[in-house]
């Protein structure tokens, strides 16, 4: 496999607090990779390296290296491309004060497709994608802020499938949505990881188990160990990742 995504030596400061403590390790193309851990380990702090959004936050620092596809992440002038090339869905869902459609047809009217019939096979396609168009095919001029919470964060997921990126990180994706659609979401993943590599974070150990072909459990904002997802449940290297895996603590 090729590795996509690599992590070197990386820590990341918010003020004088450590949040990521020199971390490395890699992530291969077109897998789902499966980041667990408990409250404030650093995870959600990893996701906004790839894509640069802690330059965003004052008072941030990093050190070590986050590449991908071999080319440092600091390097990549253009930081408005590089965002589009990863799709982002974060725990609570933000949408844009736009119609459904709007909210999804947006980044592909930027990236400058504006033909009507591509644009609105894009956003049925998209919207299968997050599981959403059967509640929403018949009012796609509604706000996308009138739909419901687990509504608004599906539409967030469509949004970011929109881009159509080669790297989709989720942070919690299944936070505001019911067991059933989060279990066709799943499914979809599954089939999304042919076309992409999903770096997902989640406190659902089991969901991880389920999806992952890799996972790294980070502690108190350290990177305790990472591998198969396999080795990781049925024989961790460290015993506190077996007790975290088992729900013993999180």
């Amino acid at each position: 496999m090729t590795t996509h995504i690599n992590f070197l030596d990386l820590s990341v400061y918010y003020g004088s607090h450590k949040a990521v403590d020199e971390v490395t390790m890699n992530i291969q193309k077109n897998e789902i990779f499966g980041i667990v851990g408990p409250a404030n380990s650093g995870k959600t702090t990893l996701l906004k390296t790839i894509n640069r959004t802690l330059d965003l936050i004052t008072g941030t620092r990093t050190t070590g290296e986050v590449s991908i596809d071999g080319t440092n992440v600091r390097n990549i002038g253009n930081v408005n491309h590089l965002r589009r090339r990863i799709g982002m869905v974060f725990p609570l869902p933000v949408g844009l004060p736009l119609t459904v459609y709007e909210n999804v047809a947006y980044a592909p009217r930027r990236a400058g497709i504006h033909d009507k019939e591509t644009l609105d096979e894009l956003v049925e396609q998209c919207l299968k994608q997050a599981v959403l168009w059967d509640e929403v095919k018949d009012r796609l001029d509604t706000l996308g802020t009138k739909l419901s919470g687990g509504q608004q964060q599906r539409l967030t997921l469509a949004r970011a499938l929109a881009h159509q990126p080669e790297i989709l990180c989720l942070d919690e994706f299944s936070i505001a949505i019911d067991p059933v659609t989060t279990m066709k979401i799943e499914d979809i993943l599954v089939q999304l990881k042919e076309k992409m590599t999903i770096v997902l974070v989640t406190n659902l150990t089991q969901q991880a188990r389920r999806l992952a072909g890799h996972v790294a459990f980070l502690n108190a904002s350290q990177l305790v160990e990472w591998g198969e997802t396999e080795k990781m449940f049925s024989n961790p290297e460290k015993e506190i990742t077996g007790r975290y895996l088992n729900g013993d603590f999180g």
